[in-house]
């Protein structure tokens, strides 16, 4: 089950001295079913260049909440009107590695494929990739990497022309997770 939102003021997580960050997970009807929909992050941004990702990013002080911050970010980076995106749950919090951030992912979920207006500074591309597809065992990969000595899983999933994987990776697997164990 995907847990509930939270509707409280942010969470004073601060990892080296950065706010926490909110991505929007937006699931939508497309032509062969459920589908997620990406960024392709710029490919002069100064992190994460050209990696595939979810909508999102820091909190600002204006943002009432966390997921405000993520549809916020949404809506900046894709325009995808925060008005049609109708948040679900949440899924589990984590801290990313390689940049350390505290990212909190909402699942949002829109009456269908939404359409979208690039914000050229920060994303490259949308990609809209069906659920079918991300449950394609073909596709799904883990590495065991060591980071400071101590193992590290990687997950992988390899779409066409994209490697998802990392933080992004990690929130696509639990909720897959979530979605396939319920009954």
């Amino acid at each position: 089950m995907i847990g509930p939102a939270e509707t409280d003021a942010p969470p004073a997580v601060v990892v080296d001295g950065k706010p926490p960050s909110a991505v929007l997970v937006p699931l939508n009807d497309g032509p062969r079913g459920p589908e997620l929909l990406f960024t392709r992050r710029a490919w002069h941004m100064r992190n994460h260049t050209g990696e595939v990702s979810f909508p999102g990013g820091r909190h600002d002080p204006e943002d009432p909440d966390l997921a405000t911050t993520a549809l916020r970010e949404t809506e900046e980076e894709v325009g995808v009107d925060r008005g049609l995106v109708r948040v679900v749950g949440e899924l589990t919090r984590l801290t990313t590695v390689s940049s350390p951030a505290f990212i909190v992912p909402y699942v949002g979920v829109l009456d269908e494929r939404p359409d979208t207006t690039i914000n050229p500074d920060e994303v490259d591309a949308v990609l809209h990739v069906p659920i079918a597809d991300l449950l394609d065992p073909a596709i799904y990969r883990q590495e065991i990497w060591t980071r400071n000595g101590a193992p590290l899983e990687i997950t992988f999933f390899e779409l066409v022309g994209d490697t998802l994987w990392g933080a992004t990776a990690r929130m696509v697997r639990d909720l897959l997770e979530r979605v396939t164990t319920q009954s």
